[in-house]
């Protein structure tokens, strides 16, 4: 389904990431993992073209995006739940995940019905404002709203980052179910417990290139590579 090839992108005289390769599969959860500064989210945003890459290629469904504005790489089928959730604060809730809904051709359209009953927390704050929101209801409107583009792959950067015990169970716990629906996921986060139990494979990022990569068994065995790529 995606496909990252050699990818390199720098911020002015600064380059991040150097020939950075993965793929994520129809239907698969993929992680990206690695710590603060090692190239995660510029590689999210150098997919979604909020960023322009240098060198390589990003290729989605056998169509090359290298190049495009996010609003083309949107449109291909790509959904986004930013690092820091950004809702819009002057929308209502219902407003929000209304604002980017799209049809899209897959069987199962996400609907503001479907979103309520994922997150019914949602649906008793559908007239609120999204800045009156916590922090935890906040990143469920992300996933939402992300949603409701009718993602064939859905992108969460720190998907449960500073959230409460409670809240990041819950995330999780939506996360699984859209996978048990099929729904191609690539996510950063954290909680090494938490991705491999939801994660088909993963890759480390270190200093901008892929340091390491395998199924979650060979992750949870490689006791050593977790401590010098992840510190735990």
């Amino acid at each position: 389904m995606l496909e990252v090839r050699a990818l390199e992108t720098a911020y002015g005289a600064s380059q991040v990431l150097f020939g950075i390769e993965f793929d994520v599969r129809a239907g698969e959860v993929v992680t990206l993992m690695g710590r603060n500064g090692m190239g995660k989210t510029t590689t999210i945003h150098s997919i979604m073209g909020l960023v322009e890459s240098k060198a390589g290629s990003v290729k989605f469904e056998n169509t090359e995006l290298t190049g495009k504005p996010s609003y083309v790489v949107a449109r291909r089928g790509l959904g986004l739940v930013p690092e820091g959730r950004q809702v819009f604060p002057n929308l209502t809730v219902r407003e929000n995940l209304v604002a980017t809904s799209r049809k899209s051709d897959s069987a199962s359209q996400w609907t503001l019905e479907r979103i309520f009953e994922l997150f019914p927390s949602l649906a008793e704050r559908a007239t609120n404002m999204g800045s009156g929101l916590s922090g935890g209801e906040q990143q469920m409107l992300a996933i939402g709203r992300a949603l409701m583009t009718n993602p064939k792959l859905l992108i969460l950067d720190e998907a449960t980052e500073g959230l409460a015990p409670l809240v990041r169970a819950e995330i999780w716990g939506c996360l699984e179910n859209l996978k048990a629906e099929g729904q191609a996921i690539l996510l950063i986060d954290k909680n090494l417990g938490a991705l491999t139990r939801i994660g088909d494979r993963h890759y480390i990022i270190e200093r901008g290139q892929i340091a390491w990569q395998g199924d979650s068994d060979a992750l949870r065995a490689d006791i050593e590579s977790q401590q010098r790529l992840l510190g735990v």
